[in-house]
């Protein structure tokens, strides 16, 4: 589907159109002109991509639970590992090519962006849980070279998109209700009005938790109003509020207890209450203007506030010593960032020249306190310091078309991540730890296409990436106060080959291998009550395999597939004693195979059935760096039913899920390197979970 085979879209209008038409999920038959951003950051059809990126549509989304979690639907995307800890204080463990798989919380090495606004912070860190599920249109992952070019994020991008208002203006709500006293609410109102298009959601959830000491709240309010001030100019606006009031924190279990009992918490997280409360609130501007036919210029402006309170399962003894830091963490975080982007469309000999050129600036502020947890009671001052990070990217992307067989891509990313300490807590016994540290690089990518028919394109990128220790990972220093400002960052290369194809009319096959190599990777040195300590490793190494499929077997059935295979290894040895790791260990977190199933029926004779199977398969997970430890693989099967009945102005959907139909018993996601071997987190048995949502057309 090289674009010189056929007319591109010629205005600004057009472009958005067919971005926003992508909503069909990965299983879909109309795979093939399914429409990708991520990649080039313009509107092209994912074939065109010249790099792994699936998408995943709302009707995926809506099928996959109660869309609470990314970890719901991206299981059917390979090359991305989406865990759900049954720990709302920890968020997900999400990593992409085996990258993120150490972050005892919140993502890490993958870069999360919604309606083009960053979800990650400029220091890298990000938070899955903000991100508003009953109102996306779809998921974007990106993996592989391509992924440098969007800044501080070595495994890939998340992007997420949400949808448009229909024509006709509709409200309705939502209820769903599931195992382990899962409770959620919504509130939505969308539509067109003149040239107003907006998106308005709302929703509260509960849930009791599947382990003790688990259970959880959140309130969530996503909005988004887009203004088509001219034919060539559009102005949207995006407000994401989020309030997580209590989610409590079970931590790891040691093989002992879990093996007892998976559903216990150790006795230490009700002895010191351990949890989090958070919330945190943002607000976007982007305007898109068309200069002409082949010019465009894009601008977005954002900012946010993030307040945490955080109880951690710190011995009293420890948190005592002169330079601890406490056991309670409490955050008050500023935010903000601004983006310019211009694109050029322009003839280039007998094909055409697409230039894409940007700058990047993001700033993060926060005030970080640590007190003394008494048994759940707030105690002494222990930590008290002002945190500064600002990253500062400049990028530049062309795609020459040189004829309808062949195309090159060339990428450029400069990168600039500052971060400074200001300690307000100095005392006799706790010196002064104030600090600055400075991180930059220019990462490269090449890239080259051959089109070998309109439906069949073979790629091969080569591209450096950089990813910055985050404030997390310098947060604590062995054997001292203060932050650790001697971590280095980790540089890597990382080189992809892949085939897209239409095997057949409805047949779809994406194939992708890879290899990285890191130096300098961070790796965790301990963990231990919520304080984890950061070092670097020599190297690693990373390779796999990826694929997806999506066929249309007949009129009424259709399939998905997603199977992922990685070697994710310590390329040099490391460390000393019993902590030495050798050479060749498995980097633990990691998932060596992976593989999603489905088969759904939607009989044309019975419009508004769809009924499927589902089929998860994850290997085991090595629990730490010296290799001790390690989970068993898993399969588990599940299956989900769901109606839609159109009543005159009103439609109704109904949708039931039965997941781990066969109760089985496996460890969900490690904690690497726990200092206390708590290293696992159980997943749920057999749970179910009902939903329907109503909404009704407010047209004439």
């Amino acid at each position: 589907m090289n674009p010189l085979r056929r007319t591109p879209p010629s205005r600004l209008t057009q472009a958005i159109a067919l971005a926003c038409a992508a909503t069909a999920g990965v299983a879909s038959a109309q795979t093939l002109s399914e429409v990708v951003i991520s990649a080039s950051r313009e509107a092209q059809a994912s074939l065109d991509a010249p790099a792994a990126v699936q998408a995943v549509g709302r009707e995926a989304i809506e099928a996959a639970g109660p869309q609470v979690n990314l970890s719901e639907s991206l299981n059917r995307v390979p090359g991305i590992t989406a865990l759900n800890r049954q720990n709302y204080a920890q968020d997900l463990q999400l990593s992409i090519r085996g990258q993120g798989s150490r972050s005892p919380f919140g993502i890490r090495g993958v870069r999360l962006v919604v309606d083009g606004i960053p979800a990650s912070m400029p220091d890298g860190q990000g938070q899955a849980s903000t991100v508003s599920l009953s109102s996306a249109q779809r998921i974007e992952v990106l993996r592989g070279p391509l992924a440098q070019l969007h800044g501080n994020a070595a495994g890939g991008v998340v992007q997420v998109f949400t949808a448009d208002g229909p024509a006709t203006p509709e409200a309705g709500a939502s209820v769903f209700v599931g195992s382990d006293g899962l409770r959620r609410l919504g509130l939505f109102a969308a539509g067109q009005s003149g040239r107003l298009n907006y998106v308005m959601d709302a929703s509260g959830f509960e849930t009791d938790g599947y382990r003790d000491h688990s259970a959880a709240q959140r309130r969530h309010f996503n909005g988004k109003w887009r203004f088509d001030a001219t034919p060539d100019t559009r102005v949207t606006l995006v407000a994401n509020l989020f309030d997580q009031p209590t989610s409590d924190d079970p931590q790891g279990l040691t093989r002992a207890q879990w093996e007892a009992n998976p559903r216990q918490a150790d006795n230490r997280t009700r002895d010191h209450q351990t949890g989090k409360s958070v919330s945190q609130n943002q607000v976007g501007l982007v305007a898109e203007h068309r200069l002409d036919e082949h010019r465009r210029l894009t601008a977005k402006v954002y900012t946010g506030e993030r307040e945490l309170f955080n109880r951690l399962s710190i011995p009293l003894s420890a948190q005592n010593a002169a330079t601890a830091a406490g056991g309670i963490v409490r955050l008050d975080r500023r935010f903000s960032g601004l983006g310019l982007q211009y694109t050029h469309q322009v003839p280039l000999g007998e094909g055409r020249l697409d230039t894409t050129v940007g700058l990047d600036h993001e700033r993060m502020t926060e005030r970080r306190q640590g007190y003394i947890n008494n048994l759940g009671v707030q105690g002494a001052l222990k930590r008290d310091e002002d945190d500064t990070v600002s990253s500062t990217g400049a990028y530049a992307q062309a795609r020459w078309w040189l004829n309808a067989d062949w195309s090159l891509l060339a990428g450029l990313r400069s990168n600039r991540v500052r971060f400074g300490v200001t300690d307000r807590f100095i005392t006799a016994t706790n010196p002064d730890d104030s600090g600055r540290a400075s991180f930059s690089g220019v990462n490269p990518v090449l890239g080259v296409t051959r089109h070998l028919s309109e439906t069949t394109n073979l790629y091969a990128n080569v591209g450096r990436g950089l990813e910055t220790p985050t404030f997390t990972e310098l947060a604590y220093r062995a054997g001292g106060s203060g932050p650790n400002l001697q971590l280095r960052a980790a540089r890597s290369v990382h080189t992809e080959l892949g085939l897209k194809t239409q095997l057949a009319p409805g047949h779809r096959l994406d194939v992708a291998a890879f290899h990285i190599a890191t130096d300098d990777e961070l790796v965790v040195a301990s963990s231990a009550g919520g304080r984890t300590l950061y070092t670097n490793a020599a190297a690693t190494r990373r390779s796999g395999v990826e694929l997806a499929y999506s066929g249309q077997l007949g009129r009424n059935w259709r399939t998905h597939l997603a199977l992922s295979a990685l070697n994710a290894r310590f390329a040099q040895g490391f460390g000393s004693g019993t902590s030495a790791v050798a050479a060749g260990n498995r980097i633990p977190g990691t998932v060596a195979r992976a593989a999603f199933a489905e088969l759904a029926w939607q009989p044309q004779a019975w419009p508004g059935l769809t009924s499927a199977v589902e089929v998860v398969h994850q290997s085991g997970m090595w629990v730490d760096d010296v290799n001790s430890d390690r989970t068993r693989a898993s399969t588990v099967v599940n299956l989900r039913l769901g109606l839609e009945q159109r009543l005159g102005a009103w439609r109704v959907r109904e949708f039931v899920r039965l997941d781990n139909v066969g109760n089985t018993r496996y460890v969900g996601s490690v904690i690497a390197n726990e200092s206390n071997r708590r290293f696992f987190e159980s997943a749920p048995g057999r749970t179910w979970m009902l939903g329907v949502v109503f909404s009704r057309s407010l047209g004439g």
